[in-house]
C-alpha cells in the first residue's frame, strides 16, 4: 500500500555517535518528507548536543530506546549503534512497527542477523542496512555494466579494504566484545557486499581465512588518527578470506587497518569475467578486446557545470537516504535488502570461524 505522498515521515534515531552526526542526520534533514523527531543514546547529553549541533533543541532525548520504541506515531528508526546491539534493537523495532535502516554491518554474528531478517518477514517492515557505498557513481555505472553483460560470466573478483596507518582509536572500534572484529566486520564488511552486489551472486559454497594480530601490539605506532592503545585493541589488525561460490567463482577478501602495503584501498571490487574486467584501483577502468585489440576505458563520473552552474550533485550517503525513504513512501524494495546483508555476515563470521580452527567452513 503507498503512503500518502504528503505525510511526512517521522524518524527516530538511536546512538548518538559519529555515524549518526556525519551521516545519517545530516542527510536526513535534507529530505523534504521527513520529520526528526527523537534521539536516543544511552549518554543523555550526547543526545542533547546531537540535538543542539543540528538545531533539533526541542526534539525528544531518550535514554532508554525502548521508551523511544512506545511512541506510536514514530515510523521509521535509524540504528546508528555499536555492532552488538544492531540486532535486538532493530528486532524490537521492527516489532513496534517501525521500519529500521540499521548501518552496517547488519549485525555481530549471523545467527543475529537472520533472526533481524526473520523479524522483518513476520511484521511486514522493511529492514535495510547501510551499505552506503553501492550508491557511488562508479559503483552505479560499474552494476549497469554488469547487468548489461559486458564483463560476461564473472568467476573471479576481489575485494578490497586495505589502510596502512588507519586504524580508529576513537569509540568501541578496538572492542571485540562491542564490535564483533575489527578491520574485517568495519570496512571489510563493506567491501564484500560491495563485490557480491555487483556479481549479482550471494551462493556460497566454501570460505577459508586467515585473521592477524600482527601490528595492534605496538606502542606510539605512526597512525592517521593518533597512537593507539595496545591494552585496548582486542580486534584484529588485518584478515583475509578466500570464498568459492557454488557456480565455481572465485572471490578473495582482503581487509586491514594496518598493513605494511603501499597498495591501499577501500570499498573496491576488481571483478574478472569471461568477456571483460574492471576495477576501481585507479577511479573506474573497464577493460577488454574488441576487434582484436586489448582495451582500457575510464569512464567520466563527473559531468561538471559550465559557467555561473556547477551542475547536480548528490553525495552517496544522500543517495542512500533518499532513496530508502522513497522505498518506504512508495513501497518499494530497499536498494540493500536484508538477505544479501545477511550473506555478508554469514561469510565474515566463517572468515573469523576458519581463522580460529584453521578449517574451510562449509555452507549448505
Amino acid at each position: 500500500m503507498t503512503q500518502n505522498a504528503e505525510k511526512k515521515l517521522r524518524i527516530g534515531i538511536i546512538g548518538c555517535g559519529g555515524i549518526a552526526n556525519g551521516k545519517h542526520i545530516p542527510n536526513l534533514i535534507e529530505q523534504i518528507n521527513v520529520e526528526l523527531v527523537a534521539f536516543c543514546d544511552i549518554v543523555e547529553e550526547r543526545a542533547v548536543e546531537t540535538a543542539k549541533k543540528f538545531g533539533l533543541e526541542g526534539i525528544r532525548i531518550y535514554t532508554d530506546y525502548k521508551e523511544l520504541l512506545k511512541d506510536t506515531t514514530i515510523d521509521v528508526i535509524h540504528v546508528c549503534t555499536p555492532n552488538k546491539s544492531h540486532s535486538f534493537i532493530t528486532i524490537d523495532a521492527l516489532e513496534a512497527g517501525k521500519h529500521v535502516l540499521c548501518e552496517k554491518p547488519m549485525a555481530k554474528t549471523a545467527a543475529e542477523a537472520r533472526s533481524m531478517l526473520e523479524a522483518a518477514k513476520r511484521t511486514g517492515k522493511k529492514l535495510s542496512i547501510g551499505y552506503d557505498n553501492r550508491y557511488r557513481p562508479d559503483s552505479l555505472l560499474l552494476k549497469k555494466v554488469c547487468e548489461r553483460g559486458d564483463l560476461g560470466e564473472i568467476y573471479f573478483a576481489k575485494a578490497h579494504a586495505i589502510r596502512r596507518r588507519a586504524v580508529p582509536t576513537w569509540g568501541v572500534f578496538l572492542n571485540e566484545e562491542e564490535q564483533g572484529g575489527g578491520p574485517l566486520i568495519d570496512i571489510g564488511t563493506h567491501a564484500l557486499d560491495l563485490t557480491l552486489w555487483l556479481m549479482n551472486n550471494y551462493k556460497v559454497k566454501s570460505v577459508k581465512g586467515n585473521v592477524y594480530h600482527k601490528l595492534g601490539s605496538k606502542k606510539d605506532a605512526a597512525n592517521a588518527f593518533g597512537p593507539w592503545d595496545p591494552a585496548l585493541f582486542t580486534v584484529e589488525d588485518s584478515a583475509f578470506g578466500f570464498i568459492t561460490m557454488e557456480n565455481g567463482a572465485t572471490v578473495t577478501l582482503e581487509a586491514s587497518w594496518a598493513l605494511n602495503t603501499l597498495d591501499v584501498g577501500e570499498a573496491q571490487a576488481t571483478l574478472c569475467g569471461t568477456e571483460g574486467g574492471a576495477d576501481m584501483k585507479d577511479g573506474l577502468r573497464i577493460n577488454g578486446e574488441e576487434m582484436g585489440h586489448l582495451y582500457t576505458k575510464k569512464p567520466e563520473l563527473n559531468a561538471g557545470g559550465v559557467a555561473y552552474f556547477a551542475g547536480k550533485s548528490e553525495t552517496q550517503a544522500g543517495k542512500e537516504c533518499r532513496l530508502w525513504i522513497e522505498s518506504i513512501i512508495n513501497d518499494t524494495d530497499p536498494v540493500v535488502l536484508p538477505e544479501q546483508a545477511l550473506v555478508v555476515t554469514e561469510i565474515l563470521e566463517a572468515i573469523y570461524q576458519s581463522a580460529k580452527t584453521g578449517k574451510t567452513v562449509y555452507f549448505n
